[in-house]
């Protein structure tokens, strides 16, 4: 008898997925949360160039090869040929991948006067305002149907790597133009197309996301037929429902239930360190946190000896700096701030407030990676402030609300962390410490100070590394000195799988990738 094997795709199973909190939406360029960078930007597009975290190298996606010029300012890039968008029952489109596309897609988040630009509303374009692109991109020219150019106002090393950020997927023009005649703008939103490997089907909100594989894909196409994701915010429910065999790959664990994962012999753990850092965010724009003593009396208040072990269990490290110290630059001669609470009192004291003040503590409601225990952190950080004299309300908010309000600056003190997208570390200093971010809303301490801002800026000037190594150890000093956070910990990421699956890896920057995985 003549045995005839199906397809392999004919073969795949769907994927499920379960993930800690709804995304934002799906017109990625708008939003910067870890969560909708999972849900869109790392599913339904791609980026013209990626980080291969397998090497620390830049490596191709829908460029094959790019030049950047001698004197840094101008960088060519060359198109993969034959890329398909992804045809979906809204739209069929009637060409490959151009350069239109990838002038449409930087023109509209640089270009106050394009059509498109404005109609984002009050949540903007954070990551290009945040990092200065407006005046750091002078043009994007089309060369030819598979060339761009970038033209820049001044030498950024880092200009490359910040093409692998999620933000900057490569969107259709034709789609865009589409949803323009019809007057359909604001669909980009919730019907979105790009060339990744997977097209969005549906959504509902706080529930469920589903996915299709993406036929024309050009990558390699993916080993799973379907990919849903179960939106699952509590971690206790995750751990509960991949045990079940609800879910094939549970996201966002807390430590004990990868503990209990360790031993389930139908269950296994892949873990990794991270490039993130959590930590409290000061709102130095709110008195009295604008006043340097004050925030070093909340650094000094802080146990967090105690928060290491109650809210990840051990599994993370002690913060220091905003970014991990296997990141090259990382200042190694700051020392941490030494828990003391009559030091604290004193620090009060001397800023003009001895009997402290009132605060409040802003906080998710639901755990992540950078946070597992979003409640019981905030509750500790209460307790610490409380014996100095400062009382402090709570204020669980929504994710997506949180991010929102958090950009607005109506935070107080702000339970946050930032991953990063490429192992440079101006992925965290201009996000988080630039002039240019604090008026984007990215920089939650929402402090602004030119020395500070120059010494980020100079660091993306040049190439040469010692030169940058410098700035940014002074960087560095100055953020510590300021006491603008209270870090936290550099947590490690892990995630819970059944044993069934394979051919997943999890990233250091908190990023998805499934085309890879199977379902055995």
């Amino acid at each position: 008898m003549l045995l005839i094997t199906a397809p392999a795709w004919l073969q795949a199973k769907p994927l499920i997925v379960c993930t800690e909190a709804s995304p934002d939406g799906f017109d990625i360029v708008r939003y910067n949360s870890l969560t909708t960078s999972n849900a869109s930007g790392d599913v339904i597009f791609n980026q013209l160039v990626r980080y291969d975290e397998a090497t620390s190298m830049l490596a191709p996606s829908l460029a094959d090869r790019w030049k950047v010029s001698p004197n840094g300012l101008s960088a060519i890039f060359n198109l993969h040929p034959n890329v398909s968008f992804q045809t979906t029952e809204y739209f069929k489109p009637s060409r490959t991948l151009n350069a239109d596309d990838v002038l449409f897609t930087f023109h509209r988040m640089l270009d106050p006067h394009h059509p498109w630009h404005k109609i984002v509303g009050n949540s903007g374009f954070p990551h290009a305002q945040s990092m200065n692109l407006p005046k750091l991109i002078k043009s994007v020219t089309k060369i030819d149907d598979l060339t761009v150019k970038f033209e820049l106002s001044e030498p950024n090393a880092a200009f490359v790597s910040i093409l692998t950020m999620p933000f900057a997927s490569i969107y259709s023009a034709e789609y865009a133009s589409q949803l323009e005649v019809a007057g359909r703008q604001d669909r980009m939103n919730s019907r979105p197309v790009g060339t990744g490997p997977f097209i969005l089907k549906s959504y509902t909100d706080d529930a469920v996301i589903r996915y299709d594989v993406n036929p024309t894909y050009w990558g390699r196409k993916p080993q799973i037929n379907q990919l849903i994701y179960s939106i699952t915010p509590d971690a206790a429910v995750r751990a509960q429902k991949i045990k079940s065999g609800e879910c094939q790959i549970a996201l966002s664990p807390k430590p004990q239930h990868v503990l209990a994962a360790r031993e389930d012999k139908l269950l296994k753990v892949v873990q990794t360190p991270a490039f993130m850092t959590a930590f409290v965010a000061l709102n130095t724009q709110h008195k009295p946190l604008d006043n340097n003593k004050v925030r070093k009396a909340l650094n000094i208040a802080f146990d967090r000896k105690t928060y290491i072990k109650t809210v990840f269990s051990d599994t993370a490290v002690a913060a220091v700096n905003p970014y991990p110290p296997n990141t090259w630059s990382y200042n190694k001669e700051i020392e941490p701030y030494t828990y003391n609470i009559e030091q604290a009192k004193q620090l009060l004291s001397d800023a003009g407030y001895p009997n402290g003040f009132e605060a409040a503590i802003w906080v998710r409601s639901s755990g992540s990676v950078l946070n597992p225990n979003p409640k019981a952190g905030a509750e500790l950080l209460q307790a610490d402030l409380n014996k100095i004299g400062i009382k402090t309300q709570i204020k669980v908010v929504e994710w997506g609300q949180l991010i929102q309000d958090a950009k607005q600056g109506q935070h107080d003190l702000l339970f946050m962390g930032w991953s990063g997208d490429n192992s440079d570390p101006d992925n965290f200093l201009t996000p988080q410490f630039s002039c240019a971010s604090a008026k984007a809303g990215i920089n939650f301490t929402r402090y602004c100070n030119p020395q500070l801002d120059k010494w980020i800026a100079d660091g993306k000037r040049t190439t040469h590394q010692p030169t940058r190594t410098k700035l940014y150890v002074a960087a560095q000093k100055m953020i510590h000195d300021k006491a603008l956070w209270i870090p936290l910990a550099y947590p490690s990421t892990a995630v819970l799988m059944r044993n069934n699956v394979s051919g997943y890896r999890p990233s250091l920057f908190g990023r998805q990738d499934y085309s890879n995985v199977k379902i055995n």
